[in-house]
């Protein structure tokens, strides 16, 4: 499983050559937390292939928020300037991958221990 989870973190991300370590250590992470959560009474062989598809999903997010996303625009200190920006969404792609994770883990995952607090004014 662990390696159809790197492959399709692989293909979502397009890791080079140098990021593969970190993706293969990210992906261990986001099996082990996609199976964590799972509901009550649910196995990953019941979901394989949504376990799969999640941790695939949230080791890519963990790559991509990785890199140099260009999020410094200008920083100046005297007489030295630096300025990056590539025009990468990269926070923002993690973000949205984040995102349909936990749509595409809905029926399966248990509840995560959020809830409001009604505070009396």
């Amino acid at each position: 499983m662990h390696e159809r989870i790197v492959k399709m973190a692989d293909a979502i991300a397009q890791a080079t050559e140098k990021e593969m370590p970190l993706l293969d250590a990210l992906a261990t992470s986001a099996e082990a937390e996609s199976a964590g959560r799972l509901r009550d009474g649910l196995t990953v062989e019941n979901c394989e292939d949504a376990v799969i598809c999640s941790a695939a999903m949230l080791a890519a997010a963990g790559l991509i928020a990785c890199r140099d996303g260009g999020d410094m625009e200008q920083f100046t200190a005297g007489d030295v300037s630096v300025k990056t920006g590539s025009g990468s969404d990269n926070c923002e792609i993690a973000a949205m991958l984040r995102r349909h994770v936990s749509i595409l883990m809905a029926p399966y995952w248990g509840d995560d221990g959020f809830a409001f607090v009604g505070v009396r004014g």
